[in-house]
């Protein structure tokens, strides 16, 4: 059990830590405030009194890897295979961070403003380099920039049974091929 600190700070972080990791292996109706709180090594009450409930606690530890995801991801003049590489580099090194984007997908239908507003801004830059001519405009900038996220996951989130199939020590192969067909389905034509 980790050493308890003494400040709101600290023990904010370790439940946050604890909470996504148990949020990350059993989804927000499977994760079991009892367990945060021992892993934390923090009294159960301060998790109630820092986040209110078990669902803000788990909005808390979205929106908290949601944040470092942009952060470290930043989508930069519409470049979409740059943004996908930075953005398949940051799931294989913090799985816990796709667990929780499935997790939430089957369990919440409800997105934050900032999220939104995340999306949109990222949508404006693809449309923004469709204009200038850096990527392909056949299609709107929304559905283009979707399928790209999708493309750029699908290794992310295949059955283990078809990352087993093919070694996990594939995956270098797999994120060279992905970012080859974002290449192909957002060059511009010419």
């Amino acid at each position: 059990m980790p050493q308890r600190p003494r400040d709101s700070r600290a023990t904010k972080e370790l439940l946050l830590a604890a909470a996504t990791a148990e949020f990350a292996d059993h989804g927000l109706a499977g994760a079991r405030i009892d367990r945060i709180a021992e892993r934390a090594g923090a009294n159960k009450r301060l998790l109630y009194v820092y986040f209110g409930d078990k669902d803000q606690l788990f909005e808390a530890v979205l929106q908290r890897q949601i944040g470092l995801l942009h952060e470290e991801t930043p989508l930069v003049d519409g470049d979409l295979e740059a943004y996908e590489a930075a953005r398949f580099d940051f799931m294989r090194s913090h799985p816990e961070t796709a667990r929780l984007a499935a997790w939430r997908r089957f369990e919440r239908i409800h997105h934050s403003g900032a999220e939104i507003t995340s999306y949109r801004e990222a949508i404006e830059a693809v449309a923004g380099a469709q204009r200038e001519g850096r990527l392909d405009d056949r299609l709107p900038a929304a559905d283009l920039f979707a399928m790209v996220l999708r493309i750029t996951e699908s290794w992310l989130d295949a059955p283990p049974a078809l990352i087993t199939a093919f070694g996990r020590d594939g995956l270098g192969r797999h994120r060279a091929a992905l970012l080859e067909a974002v290449r192909r389905i957002t060059a511009p034509r010419s």
